[in-house]
């Protein structure tokens, strides 16, 4: 069975993200063998001048080598994350930091970077209060996985994304949740 890693940063117990994750992730637990990795339990510090000193020296946390090596061996990754601050939350940001280490996630040839990950495919989970549609220039988001896929080499990032959340009515809300619960199955299912 293939290896997917779900990489979860929703950060509230009432998460729409989460609901329309659980509903991806029970179409995707058929298909392939799941690991969920909670950005927000595992809570990586920001790379800092200091991390980065060892880093450069060759001292890496044991858990973040860990993590990192799994994830170069997934066959799929899915990201869920809630909008924020015109991206995702910064935790989500310092796991990333974190995850990219030389000779594991990605190389280079003296001339430019390559990725070293197994993975094809990347599905994006996010919902947005805000009325920011995927690809506005205000969705960072989604064009930063797209940069982090071309550095690591994880292949086509696919976003679902419910939008303009917060300025819904409650039964307008719970209709669109539906609806992009219903669109994450049908993409889960040929992912």
């Amino acid at each position: 069975m293939e290896k997917l890693i779900v990489i979860d940063s929703c950060m509230r117990e009432e998460s729409r993200t989460k609901v329309i994750l659980d509903a991806a992730r029970e179409v995707l637990s058929a298909r392939y063998e799941v690991e969920t990795i909670d950005v927000n339990a595992l809570a990586l510090p920001p790379l800092t001048p200091e991390g980065l000193k060892a880093r450069n020296a060759g001292v890496v946390p044991q858990e973040a080598l860990s993590v990192a090596g799994r994830i170069a061996l997934a066959d799929r990754l899915v990201i869920a994350a809630p909008f924020w601050d015109m991206s995702f939350p910064a935790v989500l940001k310092a796991f990333f930091e974190n995850m990219s280490l030389y000779n594991v996630t990605f190389t280079d040839d003296g001339s430019t970077c390559s990725g070293l990950c197994k993975c094809r495919k990347v599905l994006y989970i996010t919902t947005r209060g805000m009325d920011i549609p995927t690809g506005d220039f205000r969705d960072q988001g989604s064009s930063y996985l797209k940069a982090l896929s071309s550095l690591w080499g994880l292949g086509e990032v696919i976003t679902v994304a419910a939008w303009n959340l917060d300025y819904m009515p409650v039964d307008k809300v719970n209709e669109k949740l539906e609806e992009t619960t219903e669109l994450a199955r049908q993409v889960a299912a040929g992912f």
